[in-house]
């Protein structure tokens, strides 16, 4: 990259979490036989008329109003025309000079902790085409209309990225935000989020934008990365070479790590836009923007500040508990039950309970032990009930049996002792067990008390408190 930089912009498609399509009553449910949920406004039969959904313009507006973007008055729907199998009508209905949304951002943090701020030029609705079926069909092609219809919303960012971390960086930020919103499930396996990326490079400290590809349909945050790294690469050698960059659309092959080309690119007089006559404009008036804004929750950023505010928790670990909205509603009802150590149920939701979850492969919503159920776990810790490690031993029995944190101390006997004469006890009987150590101890060993609090912890079946036994063991131990 010496002597170079890269200019990357992302076109990143939510499918919205309506459950009919934009323009028709088809279902949109994921996994449906092919063809079973296209009706014939779908199919594109002629003589039948679109008929918005008006769920997908809430969404929209919902959407922009979480980016600061200013929420058109009036938008148009326009036809894209193109011809591919998979589009039955030979159009795509979009929008295009009229959007729904434009002119907004998003802040997203750089790896040395500052924060660059990325321009969102506008976020359009419009219908996805069907999808082309190859597999298991020797010699020819299958199509599946499922998809014809569904809606999207067409998020374009501004050319402000210079890095691949960058932009995914930033397609994370707008992977939390829509599921923040509840507008779209963001899963990327199915669909329901993916993105196009536009790379260009140019000489370092040149103000021309370069020519630029564009990579298709990306659905992993690693694939993202990779292709944008991998194009990057190849641009630079091309011209470093003295060959010239065609502007084109690519695909990536995740299987060689690598791009290649799908076909030239379109502009936009080659689709021939043209103003749905189909379809009447979108009217929105301010009480209707200002009904949407009612129904905004409260957005990662402004709840991460809030837990660092309120439950002194360094940005980054506030970060993380914000990452999803069901996380950090999570993290605050486990919080609940001890109000005075917020971190404490800060380090067990992104410790104990997040290793559970990604041992087991589950999803927060699948988790074996409810929020109320950590919470009566910490209140365990904090009023010294058990020490730490005897909790992740209750939490382990919690996960995989249902019990409650409470039975299972109960049941097991795991309560903490905390009566100082009971430890001493054990102190005396591991110090008459092991003079030599005990004498290298006071010689000036100090490392050997770590195999003391051991042997009294063995002793005591790990029952012993903590704080107490160190106290005592040196008191103890300095005879």
């Amino acid at each position: 990259m010496s002597g170079w930089e890269s200019v990357i912009g992302l076109e990143i498609h939510a499918q919205l979490a309506t459950r009919s399509k934009i323009f028709s009553g088809s279902a949109t449910t994921y996994g449906a036989p092919p063809n079973v949920q296209a009706n014939l406004v779908d199919l594109g039969y002629p003589g039948v008329l679109p008929v918005l959904n008006a769920a997908a313009v809430r969404m929209a507006v919902k959407l922009g109003l979480a980016i600061g973007a200013q929420i058109a008055p009036a938008s148009v729907f326009a036809r894209k025309n193109y011809f591919y199998p998979d589009l039955p009508k030979g159009y795509q209905i979009s929008q295009y000079e009229l959007p729904i949304v434009a002119h907004g951002g998003l802040d997203i943090v750089l790896e040395d902790g500052t924060a660059k701020r990325i321009g969102i030029t506008r976020a359009h609705l419009e219908e996805d085409a069907g999808k082309s079926l190859h597999e298991g069909l020797p010699g020819v092609s299958g199509i599946d209309l499922n998809r014809a219809g569904t809606p999207l919303v067409e998020i374009v960012s501004e050319p402000d990225m210079r890095s691949a971390k960058e932009a995914v960086a930033y397609m994370k930020k707008v992977h939390t935000l829509v599921r923040y919103l509840e507008i779209c499930d963001g899963n990327m396996q199915e669909g329901s989020f993916r993105c196009d990326a536009n790379v260009s490079v140019r000489k370092a400290g040149a103000r021309e934008l370069g020519t630029r590809t564009e990579t298709k349909n990306l659905n992993s945050f690693r694939f993202v990365e990779r292709a944008i790294n991998y194009e990057i690469e190849r641009q630079i050698e091309l011209l470093a070479s003295g060959g010239k960059v065609v502007q084109e659309t690519r695909l990536y092959d995740p299987d060689k790590g690598e791009t290649r080309s799908m076909r030239s690119k379109e502009e936009a007089n080659d689709y021939r836009y043209f103003p749905d006559p189909d379809l009447l404009p979108i009217k929105l008036d301010a009480q209707f923007i200002e009904a949407v804004r009612a129904t905004l929750p409260e957005l990662p950023d402004p709840k991460a500040a809030r837990f660092a505010a309120q439950y002194g928790l360094s940005a980054y670990d506030a970060g993380v508990l914000t990452a999803s909205r069901e996380l950090a509603d999570y993290y605050e009802a486990a919080a609940r039950a001890v109000p005075k150590e917020p971190k404490l149920a800060a380090n067990w939701v992104m410790g104990e309970f997040a290793a559970r979850l990604n041992r087991d492969g589950l999803e927060l919503a699948a988790a074996r032990v409810p929020a109320a159920g950590l919470g009566a776990l910490l209140l365990r810790i904090a009023d010294r009930t058990i020490s730490g490690n005897i909790a992740k031993e209750v939490f382990e029995v919690m996960w995989t049996e249902g019990a409650g944190a409470d039975q299972v101390i109960e049941a097991r006997g795991l309560q903490q002792i905390t009566d100082s004469a009971t430890i001493e006890r054990a102190i005396d009987e591991v110090m008459a067990k092991n003079p030599g150590q005990l004498a290298d101890y006071r010689a000036g060993k100090d490392k050997l008390f770590g195999f003391f609090v051991g042997q009294v912890m063995k002793t005591t079946g790990g029952k012993a408190n903590p704080a107490q036994l160190n106290e005592l063991l040196r008191r103890k131990l300095k005879g």
